[in-house]
């Protein structure tokens, strides 16, 4: 089960990273474009704020596998084991209770720009398929946070170094 998980988890991170690499480039060269040469990329801020948007909702799925949410440590490290377990389960109902609402309004965003025939300003491209693609990061982030929790089974410890600043 852990190794389906971390090639999962793997293909997560390369879609995300992907992403974040096209929307650099998008936002870098439209940013050359206008003023260097006084000419922008058709339909960039809105294909900008798509692609941010899709990473944004992968790095949340990454974030459900990996288990890197903030945690408070004040209440987390005086803990023992119990402790330790009855707050992650709380933390992750809370994480799992969130990502699963947010997927749903964001499947009814999709369907209603799929419906509505919503298209980008300049070149009219239609948007239903980038706002899927954030639909399928949340999707995904979805899957990652309801799993994970049961097949780790184990309350991590944190690192000796923990706490003394490093």
């Amino acid at each position: 089960m852990n190794r389906y998980l971390e090639r999962f988890s793997e293909a997560v991170d390369m879609i995300a990273g992907l992403l974040l690499g096209l929307c650099t480039i998008l936002i870098v060269a439209s940013t050359v474009g206008r003023y260097v040469f006084s000419w922008a990329i058709p339909d960039s801020f809105d294909l900008s704020r798509y692609l941010i948007g899709a990473c944004m909702m992968w790095g949340f799925a990454s974030l459900g596998f990996r288990g890197g949410h903030i945690a408070v440590d004040l209440l987390y490290e005086p803990l023992g084991p119990t402790g330790r377990r009855i707050l992650d389960f709380i933390a992750w109902g809370a994480l799992l209770i969130f990502t699963v609402l947010l997927a749903y309004m964001m499947f009814f965003r999709l369907t209603s720009a799929y419906n509505s025939n919503e298209a980008t300003f300049d070149l009219r491209i239609p948007v239903w398929p980038l706002i899927g693609l954030i639909w399928l990061g949340c999707a995904s982030a979805v899957v990652t946070t309801a799993v994970v929790p049961f097949a780790r089974g184990r309350v991590e410890e944190p690192s000796p170094l923990e706490g003394h600043g490093v």
